[in-house]
């Protein structure tokens, strides 16, 4: 098998990497600080679609990690990314908040109940019953189906919580439909992500702490892999799976120095 090129750039998922219930993971500040002393193309990605990268980057410096906002791709981004390629100037009836809204108003999308061209799924604190019902009733209507992620579950102090894989189960089961997953573990995501920092496949690496979404994600893509053991998936659970990560790590911190 032939060698990979050098790492000139770096993708790392947030949550389970950088940072876990709201709280830095050993190492992840010095990771940051060494990636912009050294001058890398970066980014720090997340499927969670509730808020904008301007958010992210006020919550993550209250954290000390000083992330810039051209630095952050989220699922949302992805999916406006997508819509804006297939039909510029579309419509769309969303579920979702202020993440996937302002996405979508930044690359003119109107959003609308009447007739739209998709309905578009994302996270939400509260999923309403009346907004699911209109979101099967409008699919059922014609309405093409995107989503922003296939996460079934999402993480909180109190345990898990639904997210847009299972709501997305529901609208199906209710339509028929299948949605269009633009984030994670399509590498579209990756793709993109890509494409907004100049970077190329050959010489990247994709960081994190998911078999079935990061870690497929970046391999998909064409990229290195690197599995760290401070999130969802354990040691123990990687041999279930039918693909391996190029490398698997205690953390982030052991990662500095190959920057």
């Amino acid at each position: 098998m032939s060698e990979r090129k050098p790492i000139e750039s770096w993708l790392t998922d947030m949550d389970g990497v950088l940072i876990h219930e709201g709280v830095p993971i050993p190492g992840a500040d010095a990771f940051i600080k060494r990636l912009r002393e050294s001058g890398k193309p970066f980014l720090v990605l997340t499927n969670n679609s509730i808020y904008t990268a301007r958010d992210l980057h006020a919550r993550l410096r209250r954290m000390g990690l000083d992330v810039p906002v051209e630095n952050i791709w989220t699922s949302a981004l992805a999916t406006a990314k997508f819509l804006d390629a297939q039909r510029p100037g579309g419509t769309a009836y969303v579920i979702g908040e202020a993440g996937l809204t302002t996405a979508l108003h930044d690359i003119g999308y109107v959003l609308t109940d009447h007739e739209p061209d998709y309905v578009v799924l994302g996270e939400t604190r509260t999923y309403s019953f009346e907004a699911m019902t209109q979101a099967v009733r409008l699919i059922r209507g014609g309405a093409r189906f995107i989503a922003t992620n296939p996460d079934e579950t999402g993480p909180s102090t109190e345990g898990p919580l639904p997210a847009t894989g299972a709501v997305a189960a529901l609208i199906t089961k209710a339509t028929g439909k299948q949605p269009y997953f633009a984030g994670k573990p399509n590498p579209l995501m990756m793709r993109t992500g890509l494409n907004a920092i100049g970077a190329h496949s050959e010489t990247s690496a994709m960081i994190g702490d998911r078999m079935d979404t990061d870690v497929l994600a970046g391999l998909e893509a064409g990229m290195e892999t690197y599995l760290v053991l401070t999130g969802l998936t354990t040691r123990d659970e990687i041999e279930k799976y039918p693909f391996r990560p190029s490398r698997v790590v205690d953390s982030i911190a052991d990662l500095v120095d190959r920057i």
